[in-house]
């Protein structure tokens, strides 16, 4: 078996281009599990911070071969609906797809949230394509990549992606229209890939159009500074991330490169200070007061509050360690915290940090939408989602109409208050009504409402969950997260 495929990219970015030719390969048997192994054996290292940003119209000839995917067990849910092949491509990333047994000639190709830490996984992309099989059961093909790396790196996840497609397209079948999918964090990668992959070497439109799906979309500038808010209120209240007893460091680059602090040494604490493992009554009046704080000043569920201090802790250390050149992009300098019993003595308690300018740029520069996407974007959100704000897409409707491209944004709300998964019936009714779209031109351009409207008709097929709220217009992102000095 060859380990081509485990070639790391060049620098120009230029690898991940596959070469023409590969529809006629014949498919070669190769167990899933042994893709576990290689990822083991060949690790590939991450895309540096800064590097610079591809674009499709320069790029030279493939310079790894990709190897065709390979036949795999479907999840359940969707055995006896499609075929599954799986595979690692050049880069290291692992990738699923589903193609269903009566297909309607249309690819999703998903980006998924998080991002995870540590070395990509197989098993991440059939997760994957397990809580989105209703994508296959509405009839569209599927494709995920796990991404060559764990960590907060958006063009290189967003490059994963195109690899993943061009795979797609030479060595399974050829789609008729591509929607790229981006959920969560992966928002903003295949937002980045819209913007970054306007045009296929030949002149096509690689993607057809983009459906975003509670998606944190104010770019990695913005998005992030209530975590930050997070991890000093806590620390001012608890006093134990990290103990008086241990090193002192700067709250805002989440962990030491050297600590060895893992996320249940982490929960542990924040049961210490706030008992989040118990129920309401068996807390004492100390932990209920320091909780309320929290959840007040900061305006989240306790249910999201573990979640939120771990990626301010686990996540803000990837970034400034491997991203940022070891310097924080994240800062509170000016914010005015308020909600908590005595504000005064609060925020003269907080620790404030100055971000700094140079890592705001360069985080900024990865992580930032810039609204250049050329076709059709459509997004979801539940207004009560407690990771990723309904308050952020007034940002990113901000963006796209500040690049002239507002007329491509239809933005969508529900009554959900879920996040990493709404309803079954809103992701087809989102599908129908972008593909529409795309068919008809701008005469066909949905609406809130006209969407709402269609719901009802996928509840038959799929179920009940429409909770479409047509009217529903987000407060702007400073109502919900204090504003601060940038740089």
């Amino acid at each position: 078996m060859s380990l081509a495929f485990t070639v790391p990219p060049s620098p120009s970015g230029a690898a991940f281009v596959l070469p023409t030719g590969f529809a006629g390969r014949a498919r070669r048997p190769m167990a899933l599990a042994c893709l576990a192994v290689l990822a083991a054996c060949a690790p590939v290292p991450p895309l540096p911070a800064g590097a610079p940003e591809p674009s499709v119209q320069g790029l030279t000839p493939a310079l790894a071969v990709e190897s065709p995917p390979v036949a795999t067990a479907c999840p359940p849910g969707i055995a006896a609906l499609a075929d599954c092949r799986a595979g690692q491509d050049s880069a290291g990333a692992y990738y699923l797809i589903a193609l269903p047994r009566q297909w309607n000639g249309h690819l999703v190709l998903h980006a998924h949230g998080g991002p995870a830490l540590g070395a990509p996984r197989p098993e991440r992309a059939m997760e994957d394509l397990e809580r989105w099989s209703i994508m296959v059961r509405a009839g569209y093909a599927w494709a995920g990549s796990t991404f060559r790396q764990g960590g907060v790196e958006v063009r290189a996840a967003a490059q994963d992606t195109e690899r993943l497609r061009q795979i797609f397209a030479t060595q399974v079948a050829s789609p008729r229209r591509t929607f790229l999918h981006g959920q969560s964090w992966g928002a903003s990668v295949a937002a980045r890939a819209a913007e970054m992959f306007p045009l296929t070497p030949d002149g096509r439109r690689p993607y057809d159009a983009v459906l975003l799906t509670s998606g944190v979309l104010a770019g990695g500038s913005r998005s992030y500074d209530f975590r930050t808010d997070v991890r000093v209120v806590y620390q001012a209240l608890c006093h134990n991330h990290p103990r008086p007893t241990e090193p002192a460091y700067p709250l805002n680059i989440g962990l030491p490169r050297e600590a060895t602090l893992t996320s249940a040494d982490l929960q542990a604490r924040v049961n210490e200070c706030l008992a989040l493992h118990r129920p309401a009554a068996e807390r004492t009046p100390a932990q209920q007061r320091k909780l309320k704080t929290l959840t007040d000043v900061i305006r989240i569920p306790a249910s999201s509050l573990q979640g939120h201090l771990n990626w301010a802790t686990f996540h803000f250390r990837d970034v400034v360690q491997y991203r940022t050149g070891g310097r924080s992009p994240f800062g509170n300098i000016g914010v005015v915290y308020r909600g908590s019993p005595d504000d005064v003595a609060l925020n003269a308690a907080v620790l404030r940090y100055r971000a700094d300018p140079e890592a705001v740029a360069r985080f900024a520069q990865d992580t930032d939408p810039t609204g250049q996407i050329p076709v059709p974007v459509l997004t979801v959100k539940g207004v009560d989602d407690a990771t990723a704000f309904v308050e952020l897409d007034t940002v990113f409707q901000a963006t796209m109409e500040g690049a002239g491209t507002g007329h491509r944004l239809v933005q969508t709300f529900t009554r959900h208050a879920g996040h990493s998964y709404l309803s079954d019936p809103t992701y087809p009714t989102l599908m129908a009504a972008l593909l529409r779209w795309v068919e008809e031109g701008d005469a066909a351009r949905p609406t809130p409402a006209s969407i709402a409207a269609q719901c009802p008709a996928q509840e038959a097929v799929f179920g009940a969950g429409c909770a479409f709220l047509p009217d529903y217009r987000p407060a702007a992102l400073h109502t919900r997260v204090p504003d601060r000095e940038r740089p």
